[in-house]
């Protein structure tokens, strides 16, 4: 899967919210999971698992949550966060310890880095974005050295009993949080459909296991609204 990648017109919208909604992104993240993404982001840090030394890759950094968690678990690691919003990554570069991080635009669907560069690849709220999973995981895997692992923070389509109420949940409190905080209810109604419309994270992990990816596992979290995913590189 080596040939060149042109942006899509969802690609494109897509840029364009996130760096509409930069401000408002933190906090409404934070409102929605009652404080608990910060938690997670740790846990994707924690689960990356990287030597003193390693290098890890955070792509859709968006504000940084999970390249400054990791900065601060691993003090001596190579850390690069790339985002595809030049506002988001503007956002990152501001906030305490992001001196010490390498931060870069960068598209998901086709990375600049060499093949096998990086000990761990992490990213939250990536995939449902993109318009071609199974391309960003591949360049993932590409990316990895031989036993790298990816860790993964992605929404969850709401299952069983609780389903019918935190959709509908979903699809009022989000839009009307956008249009509160943000000013912007259209982005953030994507968002609710990109999170009701998304792959379950047993669909997630077959695409995983397709591109190379073995030992895939989850944690759902958040009454199986968020889950975090993990495989390596053979």
């Amino acid at each position: 899967m080596s040939e060149d990648y042109s942006m899509t017109s969802q690609d494109s919208r897509v840029q364009s919210m996130f760096n509409r909604v930069t401000r408002s992104y933190d906090k409404i993240n934070s409102l929605m999971t009652m404080g608990r993404h910060a938690q997670w982001c740790r846990e994707v840090a924690r689960r990356a698992d990287l030597t003193a030394s390693g290098r890890l890759l955070d792509i859709a950094t968006g504000t940084g949550e999970i390249a400054l968690a990791a900065r601060r678990r691993y003090p001596g690691a190579e850390i690069f966060g790339v985002d595809f919003s030049e506002n988001m990554l503007a956002e990152a570069r501001e906030k305490p310890g992001a001196d010490s991080i390498e931060w870069e635009f960068a598209d998901a669907h086709q990375l600049r880095f060499e093949d096998e560069s990086f000990d761990a690849v992490t990213h939250g709220y990536l995939l449902r974005n993109v318009s071609d999973v199974e391309r960003v995981l591949w360049e993932q895997h590409r990316v990895l050295k031989p036993g790298g692992r990816v860790v993964v923070l992605e929404t969850s389509p709401p299952r069983g009993v609780l389903k019918l109420v935190l959709s509908v949940g979903m699809s009022v409190v989000l839009p009307l949080l956008g249009q509160i905080i943000a000013k912007d209810r259209e982005a953030y109604t994507y968002l609710k459909s990109s999170t009701l419309g998304f792959m379950s994270p047993a669909e997630v992990a077959a695409v995983m296991e397709r591109v190379g990816f073995r030992d895939v596992d989850w944690a759902t979290k958040y009454f199986g609204t968020n889950v975090i995913m993990w495989g390596h590189k053979p």
